[in-house]
């Protein structure tokens, strides 16, 4: 499955990709890795199709994960699932106003990344084969 991962910040890339290696678990789809550093970068991925789920850091800047991900679910059609890494959990509001299916915190804890990421990748073959219809 693509995943495409999308921070400002390379170590941030870093850490997200660290934490989903090669599959966040072990009754998961491989993920396939894609890295962005903008969102102009990103809605080209996401016009062109394919994207399976993205993991998107809502500290990114200039346009941070959080706007990003509602504008995505505003604009694309049959959006990908969103899991969001929030600054803060006090933030959980606004995870909620960017329609993020899945939220967790910075720092990144890894086995809590990969757990929500696994749990969206395996409910998206189900939504592939609804939206196919």
């Amino acid at each position: 499955m693509k995943v495409v991962v999308y921070s400002h910040d390379a170590d941030t890339r870093a850490e997200m990709r660290l934490a989903i290696g090669e599959r966040p678990a072990p009754d998961a789809p491989e993920a396939e890795i894609i890295e962005v550093a903008t969102s102009p970068a990103l809605f080209r991925l996401l016009d062109a199709g394919g994207v399976d789920v993205m993991v998107l850091d809502g500290e990114a800047q200039p346009a941070g994960g959080m706007g990003v991900s509602r504008q995505a679910k505003d604009e694309i059609y049959h959006c990908p699932p969103v899991l969001l890494i929030i600054g803060r959990a006090d933030d959980q509001w606004l995870a909620t106003w960017s329609r993020a299916d899945a939220v967790i915190a910075h720092p990144i804890d890894p086995v809590a990344l990969a757990r929500e990421l696994a749990a969206l990748m395996r409910a998206r073959p189900a939504a592939r084969a609804i939206t196919a219809q």
